[in-house]
């Protein structure tokens, strides 16, 4: 299917070239799409971490359990799947 510019309210179909270099920018797009998924998972993570932060401060014990989730959050990235298919771990009550 043929893609068009507009120039000067005009449809002009794209050269070769221009078809050529579009396709490469696609690609490229398509290419990434794992890592601009994985920044916003690392992101989810890192939010979910800081809201423990205070947890783990020197002067306080942390529960196995908050031990194991904060381990886990820490882990996401390493899970098979990643970015686009994540377990996320249950946080402790």
């Amino acid at each position: 299917m043929p893609r068009y510019h507009n120039i000067d309210g005009e449809q002009v179909q794209f050269t070769q070239a221009e078809e050529t270099a579009r396709d490469a920018e696609e690609q490229a797009w398509d290419a990434g799409a794992n890592d601009r998924a994985a920044v916003g998972v690392r992101e989810e993570r890192d939010a979910l971490l800081a809201e423990t932060d205070w947890m783990a401060s020197s002067d306080l014990t942390l529960s196995s359990e908050w031990v194991s989730y904060r381990s886990s959050l820490r882990d996401v990235p390493s899970q098979e799947g990643f970015p686009n298919t994540i377990t996320w771990p249950t946080k402790p009550e």
